[in-house]
């Protein structure tokens, strides 16, 4: 991922200035990668190290979205929302 796009993806989701810890930051920083191992796994079927590369981000997200349904369920829907994630979590 290109710093400018990390950047803006930072301010976007940032709760306030120079935040990048929040979990609103992690998962869409997460996002934005695991979207881009989907792409290179469409193109590289075999690619066996980043399949299992991209099964722990999957996983890393969804432990976040989990705490984040549970302290945040407003934002929670939000972000779920905005990416597109499935399986969204019913408070």
């Amino acid at each position: 991922m290109e710093k400018a796009k990390k950047t803006e993806i930072v301010k976007n989701f940032a709760r306030k200035e120079g935040d990048t810890g929040s979990p609103e930051v992690q998962i869409a920083l997460l996002s934005e990668r695991i979207a881009e191992l989907t792409e290179h796994m469409r193109v590289n079927k075999h690619d066996n190290s980043t399949r299992h590369g991209l099964m722990a981000l999957v996983s890393r997200r969804k432990r976040l979205l989990k705490y984040l349904a549970k302290e945040n369920h407003a934002k929670y829907l939000e972000i779920a929302e905005k990416f597109g994630i499935r399986g969204v979590i019913a408070k």
